[in-house]
């Protein structure tokens, strides 16, 4: 058995090219499920367990034992699918005759509610910056930037010199699937854009770096950076746990539906292949409505 499975890691790893992540996940979760067999389900040692004894039931034994661990159904999804990855691969070098995994269902994910800022609560985390020097005004420009035209972390970091347009308000965007799209950005974002660039040389020196938001080196800023720099301002703002750079992109597309922007230039703004990505923020409105009716109505 370990001998299939490391077969199978080489195989993600110079034939399909799977990130180091995702092949150090399938080993973990293909040992759990060999655990599993000997220890719990067929009580054997390593060494006398036989694949083609495992069928749909094993598979889905496995699922509700995962289930009893209270494994998050996002993490049971990735458990299935590395099963079913791996005897597929063992149907194609002839070890198998079918794939126990691929009739088993894939647990429905749990339906979270994205976390959202409050207009005031994005105030109070844009004042956290120091504008007193160019690493402040740049930290406020990304700030601005990221919750007026809601752009990923990645996309706010892969954005050049180029790309941006002061005087339309407008930046073009590297997002998913190297899918580009234009956004436009309000006057809040440009005055602060503007003050940076008025220092921006201060950062790079003699570099003809093109990024646009630069690290105190002078090189493009990355996305850990990013993330770092915004829980200091989190933190500093002493506002609630569970805000992260992405709680920007939350809100700003909250808060042009509740100010009643049409759903569908919602998703267009976000680069969201599927309108049902974007319904996600229909059902926070619908739960902002039971939280107004249970305050408001005499017998809530």
């Amino acid at each position: 058995m370990k001998g299939e499975i490391g077969e199978f890691l080489d195989y993600l790893t110079y034939e399909r090219n799977a990130s180091i992540n995702t092949v150090s996940a399938y080993r973990d979760d293909l040992e759990s499920f060999v655990a599993f067999l000997c220890n719990d389900y067929m009580t054997v040692s390593r060494e006398q367990l036989d694949l083609r004894r495992v069928d749909n039931l094993t598979i889905r034994a496995y699922i509700a034992h995962l289930a009893r661990r209270k494994l998050a159904r996002t993490s049971t999804a990735r458990h299935l699918s590395a099963l079913r990855s791996f005897f597929k691969y063992l149907m194609r070098e002839g070890a198998m005759d079918a794939n126990p995994a691929r009739s088993v269902a894939t647990p429905k994910r749990e339906k979270h509610l994205p976390a959202v800022l409050q207009p005031a609560e994005v105030t109070l985390l844009f004042e956290q910056p120091d504008l007193a020097t160019p690493l402040g005004r740049r930290d406020l420009a990304f700030l601005e930037l990221m919750y007026a035209s809601g752009l990923r972390i990645s996309e706010l970091v892969g954005i050049d010199l180029d790309d941006i347009e002061l005087r339309a308000k407008l930046v073009k965007v590297h997002g998913k699937g190297s899918k580009e799209r234009i956004v436009p950005f309000g006057s809040k974002a440009e005055g602060a854009i503007r003050d940076y660039l008025a220092v921006r040389r201060d950062l790079i020196g003699d570099s003809e770096e093109k990024a646009l938001f630069v690290n105190y080196r002078g090189g493009r800023i990355t996305a850990r950076s990013v993330r770092r720099l915004f829980d200091g301002y989190v933190r500093a703002s002493s506002l609630r746990t569970g805000i992260s750079p992405h709680t920007l992109r939350h809100s700003f597309a909250t808060h042009l539906l509740n100010a009643g922007a049409d759903l569908r230039g919602i998703q267009e703004l976000l680069g969201h292949a599927s309108l049902s990505t974007t319904q996600k923020y229909t059902h926070l409105n619908d739960w902002q409505l039971i939280a107004v009716y249970k305050k408001a109505h005499p017998r809530s």
